[in-house]
């Protein structure tokens, strides 16, 4: 049996584990809800773009630019995962790499070259030793900005021009609740019948006769890029929501641990100091008879 010392010195470390993962759980909770308002402030800019979009839908033709164009035959796809750069988020993480693994396996033999790239180094240190690694973005999850985005974007579609990947996917854990976290897979480039005709509101009608100035070319040429890299920032905005409740939870239910493990040890220490107090007194009253 541990001595008291030995209890004394557990119940100490559990409590200050303790503090540290309740500290981790509030700053979490705190950095969820601006993620979360985050993400109704980007869901409004998405609905204004795809409103637009829509209406415009009818005379898109996907000739008028070359992130609208589907490639006849695809030889090389290009995946992005995205994940946090750090731990202690619980299965956030692992459910994402399962998921991409499978998706890899399931693929192995239909003649296409997948490349991966990632925005969270977690997923990077997993596949880097198991897969292609096409590149790694640092510092784009842990600061999902529009900034972030469009540096990711940038990169993207230069290598979708290019000819260097026929499509290019997004996997992300998209956020449900901080309890629950799915993992989901987009197509990014080219952009699909849905990324324009789907609108984040009431259905629009197309409109097939309207006037634009400038042209409809050119307001494809402004509008379909940004339309790409708001998809990338409200991926890193759920990757980022996902992180911060998933880590909230598991610190919660950390801190619950540590307080069963902290009761637990206190009562075995009481047992302990009981048992000590009853050796020490039966001590006594032997060396007293025996006087």
């Amino acid at each position: 049996m541990p001595s008291i010392k030995e209890y004394n010195s557990k119940i100490n470390s559990l409590k200050n584990t303790s503090k540290i993962t309740k500290t981790m759980k509030m700053v979490s909770a705190s950095k969820l809800r601006k993620a979360q308002e985050s993400q109704r402030n980007a869901k409004d800019f998405a609905h204004e773009v795809n409103q637009l979009i829509r209406r415009i839908a009818g005379n898109v033709d996907e000739n008028l630019h070359p992130l609208l164009e589907t490639r006849e035959e695809v030889k090389k796809v290009l995946v992005v995962l995205f994940t946090s750069d750090k731990g202690l988020c619980g299965g956030f993480n692992n459910n994402l790499i399962r998921f991409a693994e499978r998706f890899l396996e399931e693929r192995k033999d239909d003649g296409i070259a997948y490349e991966l790239a990632f925005c969270g180094r977690r997923g990077y240190l997993h596949f880097q030793s198991r897969a292609t690694i096409h590149r790694q973005f640092d510092l784009v999850s842990a600061d999902p900005g529009a900034h972030t985005a469009s540096k990711v974007m940038k990169h993207l579609e230069k290598v979708f021009l290019d000819g260097s990947f026929d499509r290019i996917m997004m996997m992300v854990n998209e956020f449900v609740s901080p309890l629950s976290q799915i993992p989901r897979l987009h197509q990014l480039l080219p952009l699909t019948d849905q990324d324009l005709e789907k609108g984040a509101g009431e259905a629009l009608d197309p409109v097939t006769d309207i006037l634009s100035e400038p042209g409809m070319e050119q307001l494809l040429s402004f509008l379909v890029p940004r339309l790409v890299s708001f998809k990338v920032y409200f991926a890193l905005l759920e990757n980022a929501a996902g992180e911060h409740g998933a880590r909230m939870t598991a610190m919660d239910n950390a801190t619950t641990n540590a307080a069963n493990l902290i009761e637990e040890n206190t009562l075995l220490r009481n047992r302990a100091r009981q048992a000590a107090i009853t050796t020490e007194l039966i001590e006594i009253i032997s060396g007293a008879e025996a006087l």
